[in-house]
């Protein structure tokens, strides 16, 4: 594969032909915020906290689906684009009940994280304060959906890593959630955990 040279924050990037403009971004120290993007998972573009600015299009691309083209110049940090992030995590804490003792005290809240990185010290929206039923069935784990943000990371890593397509979402906007089986409880379903 060949080396292709872009310019990303006015800093001079290279990459190989094929990575998309968020590895480059990793590889070269500059951090672009994802919430679902995981390496070796297929990008899926939901977040779309990593958009960014490419001179010569005509919208935001996602980063972590757009593939490096040599002499591109990228811009991942404007205001419009820190903007436009602090809106996105500000709905997702609004969408669901993202207020939990057990993140602030363990310190590991990747959502928490990314509020502190945008600058977010309030929320200017009404809490949806969505009632789903909290999924106890698993001997291990405990599914609460008020506190899911969509980013398909678990449904892929089973589809992609585990190869069972077991898991998916369900419904549709405000109401979207992850889905086990046929809508089963999740402890009943046993093949991918």
């Amino acid at each position: 594969m060949g080396v292709v040279t872009l310019t990303i924050n006015g800093v001079e990037c290279t990459g190989r032909e094929g990575q998309t403009v968020l590895e480059v971004a990793k590889e070269n120290g500059i951090d672009i915020p994802t919430l679902c993007n995981l390496k070796g998972l297929s990008p899926v573009t939901a977040c779309r906290l990593c958009l960014i600015e490419v001179k010569g299009m005509p919208r935001l691309v996602p980063a972590c689906a757009t593939k490096v083209q040599e002499g591109m110049v990228v811009e991942t940090n404007s205001e419009k684009l820190k903007n436009y992030r602090r809106l996105i995590v500000e709905l997702l804490f609004a969408e669901g009940n993202h207020i939990c003792a057990s993140c602030v005290v363990n310190g590991h809240c990747e959502l928490q994280d990314l509020g502190f990185a945008v600058g977010m010290d309030h929320v200017r929206f009404d809490y949806l304060w969505q009632s789903f039923k909290i999924d106890a069935s698993h001997e291990r784990f405990v599914m609460d959906q008020s506190k899911c943000v969509k980013c398909t990371r678990c449904i892929r890593v089973c589809d992609e890593v585990e190869g069972a397509h077991v898991w998916d979402l369900g419904g549709r906007g405000l109401n979207a959630r992850v889905i086990a089986g046929l809508n089963e409880p999740w402890g009943n379903v046993t093949e991918c955990t």
